[in-house]
């Protein structure tokens, strides 16, 4: 079936926002600048998480996995549309359709799982301090990670192959600015109630469920902090899951507005700008959540960012 779908449609073709011409260049110019944001920050984050021995434990570790999620996702959609709007051709392969529907997927699906890891790791750190370091050791941490990314990466897998496996009867217009799977979906000339149930299944486990151990997690933690009797120990715990929370806030808002909103709600315009702030506008932000609101991050940037100008002179 895959075979088939290969031979009948080579080629898809996005309508992007084409509907809106003049306004075509400005989401251009924004969406440059927001990816190179987002390369420059997030690879700052990991640079810092590597060279700097102050930053190398537990919760610097996830961000810098967190870090290179964004990256991936973001080029996994952005250069080829950025390429689109400059050569005004508007299209891709069916195989790199497939690949950046699968990568888009994979990415989002992990960010998913390793923000709820990340709020358990912030209710171990400051519910439990005196054991954290041996409840979240190398090998846990490790663990959690590569768990994300596994889980990330299979369900990916599966809502790919089984979209891309389905009879399209020669549609290749998607109305949208990349492969994203429910623009795909609508391309589908059969029956798809069971890949629509395969995909509410991921997402109910990989959206809501996080969510609620989030919640969870987040619950206990403040509970835990309205019991310190001092101000500046209620502070500095309250500073150390501001920034996470300030990304979980924003992931998960955009997340649930895109792939949990009512059948009965069918906006395709209205989901390629909230696509395109799931898509560019979070993944520029997260790196800058964290360095505004954490001292280590600002003082490992500066250290940084010193070495680098005494280096260059």
């Amino acid at each position: 079936m895959f075979q088939a779908n290969l031979t009948s449609v080579t080629m898809f073709f996005f309508l992007g926002f084409s509907h809106y011409p003049k306004v075509e260049i400005i989401i251009f110019v924004l969406c440059l600048l927001m990816y190179l944001i987002t390369l420059l920050g997030n690879m700052i984050l990991i640079s810092i998480t590597i060279f700097d021995s102050h930053l190398h434990t537990p919760m610097y570790f996830f961000l810098s996995n967190l870090s290179c999620l964004d990256i991936w996702y973001t080029s996994s959609a952005f250069p080829p549309m950025l390429i689109n709007f400059v050569s005004g051709e508007n299209t891709i392969s069916f195989l790199g359709c497939a690949a950046q529907m699968y990568f888009s997927l994979a990415m989002g699906s992990t960010e998913c799982v390793l923000l709820s890891m990340m709020a358990y790791d912030r209710y171990v750190a400051i519910c439990n301090p005196l054991r954290y370091p041996i409840i979240i050791n190398k090998r846990v941490c490790v663990r959690i990670a590569a768990g994300s990314w596994v889980t990330g990466c299979f369900t990916a897998l599966v809502e790919t192959v089984s979209v891309l496996q389905l009879s399209l009867c020669g549609h290749s217009v998607i109305n949208h600015f990349a492969c994203e799977i429910l623009a795909v979906l609508k391309l589908v000339c059969v029956d798809t109630s069971k890949v629509q149930l395969i995909i509410l299944v991921f997402t109910i486990f990989l959206v809501p469920m996080p969510m609620l151990l989030i919640c969870i997690s987040y619950a206990f933690i403040l509970s835990n902090i309205l019991r310190i009797s001092s101000v500046d120990g209620r502070s500095k715990a309250f500073s150390t899951c501001s920034a996470h929370l300030s990304v979980v806030v924003l992931f998960y808002g955009t997340a649930l507005s895109m792939y949990l909103k009512p059948s009965a709600i069918d906006s395709k315009e209205i989901d390629k700008f909230i696509a395109l702030v799931y898509g560019a506008l979070t993944p520029m932000l997260n790196p800058i959540i964290y360095s505004l609101r954490n001292k280590e991050v600002k003082a490992a940037v500066k250290k940084l960012l010193i070495g680098n100008s005494l280096v260059l002179s």
